[in-house]
């Protein structure tokens, strides 16, 4: 195999499918297109010819199927600019219908009169394209008398192509009655396109001279043409670090956590509603503005205005943060987004934009945007991945016990992703309702062992000495150790 490093790539223009196929297509390969009617196959042929334009190249449609003027009107209708691209227009036109024949449009008297190969190979010698798109190769099977002239003839028009160092793209309309597995073998390349009623992958099968990244990735066919969101693989992606504490600014919980949290690691806040556990991810994300770093909040329930106002009354200017740009909040609407696309939009805002912090709020709402796919396993991606780029991620996650009761942390097993497990706790005290704070788990430091006494006040949070006093914290309804002591 060649070495990677010294093959010409180019790009199919989209941007997910080049990450798929390790940096794009190699040049002056031929490559097959598969999928149902319907699937994407002509749009990618369009995204890959418009690449073609914008690099300086030249660049041929080829059609059997469609007139150029429906192929031109179509692109403009997704925004795919084709002014420039060259087209060999070998569709059936209305004349044969209307017109008197007695013969087959693909009978040998038809081929003989009019050889179509002969026009393909005018058209090259004519344009001298750098990039051909076929569509489709199928149709030379009705050129052959048998599947043995069929298979020879487009291993000649392969080898005819890639001669003239020329990049090919060729659909197939493949059926059980006539399968286009020869396809597959004279082929550098297959790209599988599928199509479900619930929704449309990408897979790449076979991609000659280069690696790739395998299994089925989501596509999606938009206003704009295609776009393709890669399964993400967590450890081909590594940024370097430094390894410190994270302050969250408030010294009584610096205590608690033996400094902070670390850079890099990935931190569950477990608690019930109200109890205050966005506002104590948020706190961190204000002490990260101060030091000039960027955070990102994924809002999957809350309102971006109400989470703005709210932190503005604790004494977080969010606002402030982010007409700074050290804060984006995003509200994420879950039964939208699939995972890979909310993959998408993390892996911009920390590639792109350098953000340090993350929180996702919460993990319930993330949990609706799966589909039925598993939660833990997303999870897990996703934050091993921004753990390989130093990113700190904060995940939210609410328990349905207020007080009293069976203790639980996470309610889906969450927990062992977790570096750090921080859980907020109603307490029934002498008939009032209270709030207290503890560490369950920190894998990278030691960390204080009792609880504290928890408060959001419009000065921001306090948090009080050790409850040295009380037991029976986490069930809620705690007692006094030695009241008269304590008086």
């Amino acid at each position: 195999m060649l070495n990677e490093m010294t093959l010409n790539r180019i790009s199919t223009g989209i941007e997910g499918l080049d990450e798929i196929l390790s940096g794009g297509l190699i040049a002056q390969q031929a490559y097959l297109i598969k999928g149902q009617p319907g699937s994407g196959k002509t749009t990618l042929g369009l995204h890959f010819l418009n690449a073609g334009i914008s690099q300086g190249e030249t660049s041929l449609f080829i059609s059997f199927s469609e007139p150029e003027f429906r192929l031109r009107r179509n692109a403009k209708l997704l925004d795919i600019d084709i002014d420039r691209v060259e087209f060999l227009d070998l569709s059936p036109t209305a004349d044969f219908f209307t017109e008197d024949q007695t013969y087959d449009i693909f009978s040998p008297a038809e081929v003989d009169r009019a050889p179509m190969t002969q026009k393909i190979i005018e058209a090259i010698d004519k344009i001298k394209p750098q990039r051909i798109f076929l569509d489709a190769i199928t149709q030379f099977r009705f050129l052959s008398s048998d599947t043995f002239q069929f298979r020879k003839q487009i291993q000649s028009f392969l080898r005819y192509m890639l001669d003239r160092d020329i990049t090919l793209l060729f659909t197939s309309e493949g059926s059980d009655r006539n399968p286009d597995d020869d396809l597959q073998f004279m082929s550098d390349g297959v790209i599988e396109l599928h199509t479900t009623p619930e929704r449309r992958s990408i897979r790449v099968a076979k991609f000659r001279g280069s690696g790739f990244v395998k299994g089925y990735h989501e596509l999606e066919l938009r206003d704009r043409g295609m776009t393709v969101f890669p399964s993400l693989i967590p450890e081909t992606h590594q940024r370097k670090f430094t390894s410190e504490a994270i302050s969250s600014g408030v010294a009584e919980i610096d205590e608690l956590l033996h400094g902070g949290i670390e850079r890099g690691t990935t931190t569950i806040i477990s608690g019930p509603s109200g109890v205050g556990k966005s506002t104590f991810g948020m706190q961190f994300m204000k002490e990260a503005a101060g030091r000039g770093e960027r955070s990102v909040l994924y809002a999957f329930e809350e309102a971006e205005e109400t989470l703005l106002t709210r932190c503005q009354a604790v004494n977080i200017p969010a606002h402030v943060m982010i007409d700074r740009g050290t804060l984006s909040v995003v509200k994420v609407d879950p039964l939208k987004y699939t995972p890979n696309q909310f993959v998408h939009l993390v892996r911009a805002e920390v590639e792109q934009n350098n953000a340090r912090i993350l929180m996702i709020d919460s993990t319930s709402g993330y949990r609706l945007s799966m589909q039925g796919e598993d939660l833990v396993r997303q999870l897990h991606s996703l934050c091993q991945y921004l753990k390989n780029m130093g990113v700190t991620v904060i995940l939210i996650n609410e328990v349905h016990t207020i007080a009293g009761g069976e203790f639980s942390v996470t309610d889906v097993g969450l927990s062992y992703l977790a570096d750090n497990l921080i859980f907020l706790r109603y307490l029934e005290l002498e008939g009032e309702l209270r709030k207290a704070i503890g560490v369950l788990k920190k894998r990278v430091s030691d960390f204080e062992r009792t609880l504290r006494e928890f408060h959001i006040t419009k000065y921001g949070i306090k948090v009080g000495e050790p409850l040295t006093k009380l037991r029976g914290i986490l069930s809620g309804i705690p007692e006094w150790i030695d009241r008269d002591k304590d008086k």
